[in-house]
Parts: C-alpha cells; sequence; structure tokens
C-alpha cells in the first residue's frame, strides 16, 4: 500500500488527553421541542484514536457531549450514515482493506457483522449510495460497491474499477490514489478525486446489479493532486479540492457525465506560498452561497462566497481551525455550524456560522485523540 506522506507524520493524538468512557448525554433546552442529534468521529487506531467516537449533539447551542466509543474496527479514517441514520459504515484504512456496518441505535455503535473486505488497499473514503456502499482506495487507486442487506449489513464486493495513470509528484504520484468517491445527483454517476492521476473519474453504478463502469476521466492542473470534491446544491457545479497545490477548482457538470473546469481559487492569503499547505476538506452551505476548506499546515479555514449562480468562488476570509491539522470539517444541515476534525490536536472544534458573511466563530471543542472525520446524525 502506498503511504500517505500528507507532508508529516501520522499524527499520535498526544496533545489531547483521552476522552472519557462515557459522558451523560444532555438534553435540548426544557420547551424548545428539538431533538437532540447524534454525531460520530472517525480517528486513526494506530496513532492513539479510540476508533469510532459518539456523541450527541445539543440542538440550541451545537455542542458536543461523548457518549462513548468502539474500537472494533482498525484506523476508521472516515464514517458515513445510511439513509435512515441507524447504520453508520466505516473504512478501515489499512493495508487489507475492510468497510464495516454498526448500529447506531444505542449510545455506543455496535457491529452488525464482521467487517468486510473491499477488494482495494487502504481505503480512505465511502458513500452511500442506491442501496450500496462505494469506497475510494487510496492505496490501490480503485474505487470499490459494496451492496447493502435489508437490515444494513453488507454483502461482498460487486463491482471495481481500477484507475491508471501517475501525475508529475514522483513521491506522492507515482501511481493511481483515489482519495475520494461522490455521487452525482439522481445517484447512477460517481465522481472519484483521484490525487495521483491528477484527475476525477466519472463511473456509473449499475443499482440492480452493484457493478461499475469508466464513463470518462477530466484532467486537472498537473501536480495539484485532487482530493476531495463537493456538488453545489442546484446540482450544476461541483468544487475540486486539490491537496498539492491549496487551490479549489471550480468545474460545470454536465448530468450526462461530463464535468468542465472553469477556473481555480487560491485557498491561502492573497495565494500566498510561505510554508507547507495541505487542503484536506471542503464542504458547501445548504443554500450554496458559501464554500468553506480547510487547510492543514496553514492550521485555517478559507471561507468563500458563492455568485454566478455557482460559478464564481470568492474569498471572504481564513480563520483558524481551532486545533492543528484539521483533516475534515463538516456543515450541519441547516448550514448553521462547522465542525472540524483536528487530527494532530486529537480534538473536535465546531463554530457558529454568521448566516451574513459566512465566516465561522468557534463555539466549543472536545478532545477525540487522531480525529479524522465527523458524521452528523
Amino acid at each position: 500500500m502506498a503511504t500517505r506522506h500528507e507532508g508529516r507524520q501520522d499524527a499520535t493524538g498526544g496533545d489531547a488527553a483521552a476522552a472519557p468512557d462515557a459522558t451523560p448525554v444532555r438534553p435540548g433546552p426544557a420547551g424548545s421541542g428539538a431533538a437532540e442529534g447524534r454525531a460520530f468521529i472517525g480517528s486513526f487506531t494506530h496513532a492513539g484514536g479510540r476508533g469510532v467516537t459518539a456523541a450527541s449533539v445539543d440542538p440550541a447551542t451545537g455542542a458536543l457531549a461523548v457518549t462513548g466509543a468502539t474500537d472494533a474496527v482498525a484506523d476508521p479514517s472516515f464514517l458515513v450514515l445510511g439513509p435512515h441514520g441507524t447504520v453508520l459504515y466505516a473504512v478501515s484504512e489499512t493495508e487489507e482493506g475492510t468497510v464495516a456496518a454498526f448500529d447506531t441505535t444505542g449510545p455506543v455503535p455496535r457491529l452488525l457483522s464482521a467487517p468486510v473486505p473491499t477488494g482495494g488497499s487502504g481505503p480512505t473514503h465511502l458513500a452511500w449510495v442506491s442501496g450500496h456502499v462505494v469506497t475510494a482506495h487510496y492505496g490501490s487507486g480503485s474505487v470499490s460497491a459494496l451492496p447493502v442487506r435489508p437490515g444494513g449489513s453488507l454483502r461482498q464486493v460487486s463491482g471495481r474499477v481500477q484507475h491508471e495513470g501517475r501525475g508529475p509528484d514522483p513521491e506522492r504520484q507515482a501511481g493511481p490514489h483515489a482519495h475520494q468517491v461522490v455521487p452525482a445527483p439522481g445517484g447512477r454517476l460517481l465522481l472519484a478525486a483521484d490525487l495521483g492521476t491528477d484527475s476525477v473519474h466519472v463511473h456509473a453504478l449499475d443499482p440492480a446489479t452493484g457493478t461499475l463502469t469508466p464513463r470518462g476521466e477530466i484532467p486537472l492542473r498537473p501536480g495539484s493532486g485532487p482530493r476531495h470534491l463537493a456538488f453545489h446544491p442546484a446540482g450544476r457545479h461541483v468544487y475540486v479540492l486539490a491537496e498539492l497545490t491549496p487551490t479549489l477548482t471550480v468545474c460545470r457538470w454536465d448530468p450526462r457525465g461530463t464535468l468542465v473546469p472553469v477556473g481555480e481559487v487560491p485557498l491561502r492569503p492573497d495565494g500566498g506560498e510561505g510554508g507547507a499547505a495541505y487542503p484536506s476538506g471542503v464542504a458547501v452551505a445548504p443554500d450554496g452561497r458559501f464554500v468553506w476548506a480547510a487547510v492543514r499546515g496553514d492550521d485555517t479555514l478559507a471561507v468563500l462566497a458563492v455568485g454566478g449562480d455557482g460559478e464564481r468562488l470568492t474569498p471572504v476570509a481564513h480563520v483558524p481551525c481551532g486545533g492543528r491539522w484539521p483533516r475534515d470539517l463538516t456543515v450541519d444541515r441547516e448550514g448553521r455550524r462547522l465542525y472540524v476534525a483536528n487530527e494532530r490536536s486529537g480534538d473536535v472544534t465546531w463554530f457558529d456560522i454568521d448566516p451574513d458573511t459566512g465566516v465561522p466563530a468557534p463555539s466549543g471543542s472536545v478532545p477525540v485523540p487522531a480525529a479524522t472525520c465527523v458524521a452528523l446524525g
């Protein structure tokens, strides 16, 4: 399996105290009528993480309160909830590559069945789409699909696509490194950002058979290293985050499967180049007015305003991420708060978003060693 250097050694989580085994679940404010939410946090167990950590979400403040954790799966670096929120899926970012399904109805996630091999090494991302869990593999540079049983557990791999090619960076791009897979609106087409090939691959998923068919490959700037991408809610534009050059590429999306790059925006103030910076995650406001990107090294969140029906991005601000080495970020479904998983400082920080400017202000944090991502229920 190729090693993901990401410009640093793996996190140790040594800067944060371990989270308690159980924290009382906090009820919502009296008379609010708001239901308490759930959050699930991934982490690197090899670096001191506790696996999958569960937390309650205060409906009034967005605050997280840890309810427990499970290390039943090694290095669950990325998580996604199924459509009903009662089953959580986690990749195990290991050489053999597996994915696991957890029941989330209790205070601590519980394995539904033994983890299932993904058919690739080093899976870094997964998505639920059309009755399948689809995984992207950094190590093997491939994408796999696994059918989901009615109860939420997983069947064996039903489809797999192998990427080919390499970029100009001899260390990071010696071969394909599929870093993320995202369903396009409608769920029949998938977009896979590949850091190693400097491109976005488009694959078709057959929901009846679970097979995957390559539909095209869109090249981006050589050496940019596409890592993650996100759709504008209108479905006509895609924002592709480059890890090796701190930029965000705006692309037009044709639902027939065509992606056309139309512009590039720097993610550092004034396009600055001082010191190493490695963008990690991108999130779009539910109303489409703002885009946020996490930048490791700088340890900042870049805020961009969206105009031109999604095609024009204007930098607004760069704010501290609330910790060190922000590996991923998540916006809640109302667009009121951001949650940032800070891997090196070992915590998750949440921010209140200014509804007029999109600028996030830190509101609180909770220790989660070697945190990698946050999935909101």
